[in-house]
């Protein structure tokens, strides 16, 4: 039975679509949301956002940002959500690099924690690219066909 989710960032909505099963990295480990599940709001870490629509897995990278279940549907504010296909690869790479410079350079505490936020940003964003890459991608446009 499908719900609805809607992925938001403060530059525009991601996806707003029916989906079976939505599952994400959150604070306490990931979870899986179905339909009429418990209510619940909750943070999220960086990580791979995963939903599954008619069988199908589409991979998501998002960087944290808070969740509203409701039985209904489920909202996702996030800082940061990228479709598989709309990471640049080379460009997460080259962050990769930068932020490991950083973190050799044993800087201040305030630019090693963002160092490391970035660090962790562009692994992420690595690893699902190389899901696109090894065939599992989302439909063209904000929603899933």
């Amino acid at each position: 039975m499908p719900f609805r989710l809607e992925v938001v960032t403060a530059e525009r909505i991601v996806l707003s679509d029916d989906v079976d099963q939505v599952n994400v990295p959150g604070a306490a480990g990931r979870m899986g949301i179905m339909a009429r599940h418990e209510p619940l709001l909750t943070s999220l870490v960086p990580g791979e956002m995963t939903i599954i629509k008619d069988g199908e897995r589409i991979p998501f990278a998002i960087s944290g940002g808070f969740m509203e279940v409701l039985p209904d549907r489920v909202t996702i504010l996030a800082d940061t959500a990228e479709r598989a296909d709309e990471i640049d690869e080379a460009r997460a790479e080259a962050a990769r690099q930068r932020a490991e410079a950083i973190l050799r350079e044993r800087r201040s505490e305030q630019e090693m924690l963002l160092a490391e936020a970035q660090l962790r940003r562009a692994l992420v964003r690595l690893q699902v690219a190389r899901l696109k890459r090894a065939g599992r991608r989302s439909g063209p446009g904000g929603t899933l066909e």
